[in-house]
Formats: structure tokens, sequence, C-alpha cells
């Protein structure tokens, strides 16, 4: 007797059937204590819970329509999990030093960046890359400026506002933000760095929850708002480019391999160019690979590898990542502890105005403005890489993480930068 596989409910393209015996097996391993150490543990249970709560989020009614469906629910959910004690303690190491000491986030993340830059049109990119950082611009004022003004209607303070509440969220994420920022701040005030992290990590937090939700209402407006949407093209002018129909292409398992190998490394060169140069090894790969593309002196069939293997990742690894990003990166009981009436209005309204001000700016440079302002204001406003993962996935534009990692990367050392001028100028 063999399941019938054509008919029926399928989770990941799996019969309910068969779906339920592999999670019986995994969930099994790992309330037993026998789940493998590594990414031969980690990947089928980060796989099997992202694809379940992936599952319920797009089928919960307000959270599918409005607050991104399946990717807030795997993020948050699986932290719920590993939070109070649902999931083993030792599943929680495994899957935590899957993504952070075995790499998998920036695997993921070296994917989509080669193969979405490479696959990009070259005169789309040579287009968009002079006009993108005004976009990040414009949504870093309107978001600095909105919460300045609203810290001190609300009698939090400006200053405060802005520097421990704006700044923070808009910094680029906590390793490559909060973590410099609080030894700039500490610095300054002379002010031991762990009390101004205490104050920056909730704001962080909650700046990536709401980032999230924003990103799906995006979504949602952009399908009702057709004009305000690109579907995931960042540039009006595109509708003019003929598209390369990437996708058709028969799949070709050798340039999958290529695409492996010309991702991981890329992000290696990265990290080799870093050692020289003061700059995030992400921003420096990414203008490795576009300079590439620019200058085409990659052949096609390469490109096309890198393509392939990017959409083959974010084909099937996505849920699983979510999951990672929620277990490793989410401090659930820090945006729990930080849900004051003020505090949650100054953090919304950080977002808020990063995601008006880039969408203007955007719109006057030829972006559509929900693309504008997902890229140029919630990648700004979000937890760095995860946080990009997380919004382009609750707003379905995964196609444009390159853009999200400019903001993440490059605007985030911008704002290094900038919180040091603001500091000496507001104390």
């Amino acid at each position: 007797m063999t399941l019938n596989e054509n008919k029926g409910f399928q989770i990941m393209g799996i019969s309910l059937q068969m779906f339920a015996v592999l999670t019986v097996v995994v969930l099994g391993a790992t309330y037993m204590g026998v789940l493998p150490k590594g990414m031969i543990g980690a990947f089928p249970l980060m796989m099997i819970v992202g694809a379940v709560l992936n599952e319920v989020g797009n089928r919960l009614p307000i959270v599918k329509d409005y607050l991104g469906g399946g990717a807030i629910i795997v993020i948050f959910g699986s932290a719920a999990l590993v939070t109070y004690g649902v999931l083993p303690e030792a599943s929680k190491e495994i899957m935590t030093n899957f993504m952070k000491g075995e790499g998998f986030l920036s695997f993921y993340i070296a994917a989509l960046i080669t193969g979405s830059i490479l696959g990009m049109d070259r005169k789309l990119l040579i287009s968009a890359a002079i006009r993108y950082l005004p976009v990040i611009l414009g949504g870093v004022i309107a978001a600095l400026g909105l919460t300045g003004i609203i810290g001190m209607i609300m009698g939090y303070g400006a200053k405060e506002a802005i520097l421990y509440v704006a700044i923070p969220i808009m910094g680029g994420g906590m390793g490559a933000g909060a973590v410099p920022l609080s030894q700039i701040f500490g610095q300054v005030l002379n002010v031991d760095p762990v009390q101004i992290m205490s104050k920056m990590v909730p704001a962080l937090a909650l700046g990536n929850a709401t980032a999230i939700v924003v990103a799906g209402l995006l979504d949602r407006v952009g399908k009702k708002k057709t004009s305000l949407s690109g579907n995931g093209k960042l540039m009006k002018s595109q509708k003019a480019i003929k598209e390369e129909a990437r996708e058709e292409m028969k799949l070709d398992y050798k340039l999958m391999g290529i695409g492996i190998l010309l991702s991981t490394t890329f992000f290696v060169w990265g990290k080799i160019l870093a050692k020289f140069i003061p700059i995030h090894s992400y921003a420096l790969m990414i203008i490795s690979v576009a300079l590439v593309k620019v200058l085409g002196i990659m052949p096609e069939k390469y490109e096309k590898g890198a393509f392939q293997w990017f959409r083959f990742v974010m084909t099937n690894f996505t849920p699983a990542l979510l999951v990672g990003i929620g277990v490793a990166y989410t401090d659930l009981n820090a945006v729990i502890n930080s849900l004051s009436v003020i505090y949650v209005v100054l953090v919304f309204t950080t977002v808020i105005g990063a995601t008006i001000g880039s969408a203007f700016i955007g719109h006057l440079l030829g972006f559509y403005p929900i693309e504008a302002s997902i890229t140029g204001g919630l990648c700004m406003a979000n937890m760095g890489g995860t946080g990009d993962v997380a919004v382009l996935s609750a707003s379905k534009r995964m196609e444009l993480m390159p853009f999200a990692q400019i903001s993440s990367r490059i605007g985030g050392a911008f704002m290094l930068i900038l919180a040091t001028s603001l500091l000496s100028i507001l104390l």
C-alpha cells in the first residue's frame, strides 16, 4: 500500500499523510534528545516547524491579509515555542548554532544577493543604484524628525526619542547597529555601554516586529492600489526594459552547483575586502557582485547558474530560515517588556516615518512608492540581515534583497556617522 500523493491537502507539496510521518520522526527525535547536532538535525526540524507555521499564517484571515501572513507567524511562533519551553532547550541550541555558528543565515543571504543581482538587467541596475541612496536618506530624515516631534508632544523628550528609539531602529540591526552605537554613546556620555544597550534592544526588537507587520500591510495596499506598486519591480522604468525570461529556462543541476560556488565565493571575497576597507562585508559583497554585473565580465551561463540557485534557496529554505530568525534572533521577552503606550507609539512613529519618507523621495526619483518604502524605509528600520529576510518575505518581494542589504549595510554605516554627529549637536 502506498500513500496517494495526487489528492487532498498538501504541505510543501507533500501529502498530509506523508508529512505527518516525517513530522513524527523529527519531533520524536527532538523530544527523545537524539536530534543530531549541526545542519542534519537543524534542517528537518526547522523545515517542518516552518512549513506548519507558514501554513497556519497563510490561512488565518486577518494575519494573511494584513500582517504578513506566514512570515510573521513563523518568526514569532517559533520564538514562542522556545521561549515558553514547548521545544526542548537542546533543539534551540542546535538551531541557534546552525544559524549563527554554522552560518546558515549568511549562506542564504549570499545566494539571494548573488543570484538576484546577476539575474537583473544591467541597465536597470545602473539606473536604480544611482538614485537609491537619496531614498534611504529621505526615510531617515522623516523617521528621526517625526519621532522627535511626537516624543516632545508626549512628554518623552525629543532628544531621548531620537537618540534611544529612532536611531537604534534605523541603525542597521544588532551587530552592525546597536552594538557599535552603544559603544559610541557610552564613550561620549561616559556611561557603561551595557546600560545603553538595555535601552536600545527593546526599540530594536519592537521596531523589527513593527517593520514586518507594516511590510505585510504594504503588500496588501499594493494589491488594492496597483499604481503604487511594481509587484517586486523597484523602478517604473522597468516596464520599458525587456525582462530576461530566466524563470522559464530549463533547470540545470550543474549550473546550480556553479551558483553555489559563485555565491559562497563572493561572500568570502567580501570578507577579504573587509580586512582592508572599513565597511561591512555584506556591503562590499554587494558592490563586488554589482560591479561584475555592470562591467559584463561574468559569462551568461554562470549568471544563470547563480540565478537558478537563488530561486531554489528562496523557494525551499525561506520558512526554515524564518524559524531560525525566530529562535536565534528574536527576543520575545524584550518585545513584550517594552510594550508601554508611549514607547510603542514612538517605535511605530519611527517605522511609519521611514516608510513615508522613503516612499515620497522614491516616487520623485522614479521608484514605485511601495517598493521604495519597503527597501529604503522598512529595511532600514528592521534588524539587519535577519530583518531584511522577514520584511521581504512578509511583503512577498524577496527579489529586492540586494537593495534591502544596501539599506541595512551601507545605510547602517551611515547611521553610525550620523549618530556621532547628532550626539555632539543634541548633548
